[in-house]
Parts: structure tokens; C-alpha cells; sequence
């Protein structure tokens, strides 16, 4: 059970000087901003990222064979140039692999986009599309873009993607109904559409649980699929300042949800926060930030409950947009932004724990991430982890 021990090395000390090459740094190709990584069962990294106006810019993806090192030539996904979002941090594209390794790719429309969401017979105005693209068989180009929303109305905080090796996809965000006349953070909901064939065809979205919740307007939402079992994570607007973590899961391939709040915070604004999900074994982490301070947990789905919540790692600047990866030794890295804020850029961030669950050291750093952005982790190929930022 790695996950507990890891839990009970957090709580029981560290060793005072981490190994110097536990984790390799990168910087993003080109520029970009908020990394998105994952390796696959062949050891490349698949990479995407953003560039250029961040209210209206373009993703572009890229593979790499040696942990980083050298990539190949970006390919544009989004077909429809400028319309990608990167303004508040927790808008921007989404990276899964599918069946057959192939990319995936999901993100919220920017106000340059042509395709809009559906019409808000209440306020006349049109909200922001959900976007898809998925790499074609060739590997040459990315798909034009979708858009997904048929029913869904004011899309805010980006959205979520998940897929499988069996050809299930999902895509997830929340907004408000568009068969409902009531507006507001109180009433939002998550949404979910899921493709059955790897991404040709979505089924048009349906809300993930009906529980009355609402959903933080400008907080980002997190999914994660296995086979027929999908996880979300979402922060919840409940009375306006009910900003809880709620944790869902579905056995039934995102058809029926069950959910429990796992990590309550109350305050009295939208605090712009992001999630994640990563395997270790047969065990399920989630990581989230909470008042400035990221927290980790092993995930239970057959409750749902968190098992047991600690911190990972102190520090004295705000920590946001937690990253978790698992390595073949079986050590779990937690990777956040530091001191990151509205139009104002920080520092790359880590904790390393050993396969025994203590900690390596001290809390890694690295100046240089960029505004609105943050890092990315994946495992190495030599049991090393990759940093992205």
C-alpha cells in the first residue's frame, strides 16, 4: 500500500538533503506555458503546451524518446488559430492518451474563437465553447477541433479530459443549465460527454451528479478513467463561500456517480485553483490546494472518501496547481507553482518520497515559471522524474 506509506513518512521526518538527481529540469520548447505530460507504455513523454496572446493563443504538441531532452516538431492542435485561452491559469488545454497511445486533447474556447456555446436566453450573450481535437492515424496533424457543448451555458475554468486503452474518452467542465432559468456559482454543475470509439463521436454531455453543491466559477476540475471506473474532483460553490473538495466516482463508465466532500474551506472568493490524479499500483492519489497549501491523499472510489488527507510539504509562499507522478521505483513526486498570482509569474516546486514513504529531502526549487503557468511531472525512464516549467 504505497500511498499509506507514503502518507506515513510525510508524517514521520526527512532525511536532510535530497539525492542531487532525483529530478531532471526542463524548460518548455519554445517558450510555451502550461505544460501538460504524460508518458506512455513505451517511455516517450507526450507533451502540450501554450503560446502566444494569452487571452487568444494556440497549443501546440510534442514528443520526446529521451526524458526531454530533444522533442519533435510542434504540431498546432487547435485548427481554428488564437482560439486557446491561457488567462487565469486553470482555462488551458488538457493532454490523455487513448487507445494506441493516441493523443487526446481538450480546452476552453477563447473569446477569438468563431464556435461559441449555446445562446443564454436569459442574458443574450453566448459562452465559450469546450473544444476537441484528438492526433490523426497518421500522426501527422491534429483533427479540426469540435466543439462539445450542446447544452451547457457560461463556461469558466476550462474542463478535463480522461481516456482509456479501450477506446472511452471522456470530457468533463461545468456551467449552468441551459433548461434551467437559474444563474450563479450555486447552481453550476459538472458536465461530462464520452466518446466509446476513441474519440470519433461524443454522446452530448450529461451532469455528473445532481447533488446541490454548486461549482466554483474560476476553479479548475479533474478526471481520471480506468477501464470502466472514473474519478472527478471538483471545488464546490455551496452558499457562495462553501469552497469544498468533492470527490466522485462512477463504476459504470461515467454512466452513475457517487460523491462525498472530502476537504472543506470556507471564503468568500474564487480562489483559482486546479487538482490531479495519478495511479500508483492499484492505488488511486489525488492532490489539491486548500487555503495556499497543497494537500495529498490515497482516494478511495468504493465510498468515496479520501483515506487520509496530510501535507505534503511546507513553505512559506503559496502553493498552487499540484502535480503528482509515480516512478518505477515506486516514489511519488508532488510538483507545484510557488508564488504564483494574477499576471504575476514563480517557482517550480517539489517534494521527492522513497519507496519506504520518507522523504528525500528538503522541498526542491526552481525560479522561472512563467505567468500563468505552471509545472508538469512524469516519471523518467531511469527511475529519475521529469519536471516541466
Amino acid at each position: 500500500m504505497i500511498v499509506v506509506v507514503v502518507i506515513v513518512g510525510l508524517l514521520t521526518g526527512a532525511s536532510p538533503h535530497p539525492p542531487p538527481d532525483s529530478v531532471v529540469l526542463r524548460r518548455v520548447p519554445r517558450g510555451g506555458i502550461q505544460p501538460e505530460a504524460v508518458r506512455d507504455s513505451a517511455g516517450r513523454i507526450h507533451l502540450l503546451y501554450f503560446s502566444g496572446e494569452p487571452s487568444a493563443g494556440d497549443l501546440h504538441y510534442v514528443r520526446s524518446s529521451d526524458d526531454g531532452a530533444t522533442f519533435t516538431k510542434p504540431l498546432r492542435v487547435n485548427s481554428e488559430a488564437g482560439s486557446a485561452i491561457a488567462t487565469g491559469t486553470i482555462r488551458g488545454g488538457q493532454l490523455a492518451l487513448g487507445r494506441g497511445g493516441r493523443p487526446h486533447v481538450a480546452w476552453n474556447g477563447s473569446g477569438k474563437a468563431g464556435v461559441t456555446g449555446p445562446r443564454d436566453d436569459t442574458t443574450g450573450r453566448a459562452g465559450a465553447q469546450m473544444f476537441y481535437s484528438r492526433l490523426n492515424p497518421e500522426g501527422t496533424a491534429f483533427e479540426p477541433q469540435r466543439g462539445l457543448i450542446q447544452r451547457t451555458l457560461n463556461l469558466d475554468g476550462g474542463g478535463a479530459i480522461a481516456a482509456d486503452t479501450t477506446g472511452n474518452v471522456y470530457v468533463a467542465w461545468h456551467g449552468d443549465d441551459g433548461r434551467s432559468a437559474v444563474r450563479g456559482e450555486a447552481s453550476r454543475i459538472v458536465w461530462l460527454a464520452r466518446s466509446s470509439n476513441n474519440g470519433r463521436t461524443f454522446h452530448p454531455e450529461i451532469p455528473v451528479w445532481k447533488q446541490s453543491t454548486g461549482t466554483c466559477g474560476c476553479c479548475a476540475l479533474e478526471l481520471f478513467a480506468d477501464g470502466r471506473h472514473v474519478s472527478v474532483m471538483y471545488r464546490a460553490a455551496g452558499g457562495g463561500t462553501e469552497r469544498d473538495v468533492y470527490f466522485l466516482a462512477s463504476s459504470d463508465g461515467a454512466r452513475t456517480f457517487r460523491g462525498a466532500r472530502i476537504h472543506p474551506w470556507k471564503v468568500n472568493a474564487c480562489p483559482m485553483t486546479s487538482m490531479a490524479f495519478a495511479r500508483s499500483g492499484s492505488r488511486l492519489l489525488g492532490a489539491w490546494e486548500t487555503e495556499g497549501k497543497i494537500f495529498l491523499s490515497e482516494l478511495d472510489p468504493r465510498q468515496p472518501r479520501a483515506v487520509r488527507i496530510v501535507e505534503p510539504a511546507a513553505s512559506p509562499a503559496p502553493m498552487k496547481h499540484p502535480r503528482i507522478a509515480v516512478s518505477s521505483k515506486r516514489e511519488v513526486l508532488v510538483v507545484w507553482a510557488e508564488g504564483t498570482g494574477w499576471s504575476r509569474g514563480g517557482s517550480a516546486a517539489w517534494q521527492v518520497f522513497d519507496a519506504k514513504g520518507q522523504r528525500t529531502g528538503v522541498n526542491g526549487r526552481a525560479p522561472g515559471v512563467p505567468v500563468w503557468s505552471f509545472p508538469a511531472a512524469v516519471p523518467g525512464r531511469d527511475g529519475r522524474f521529469v519536471v516541466f516549467y
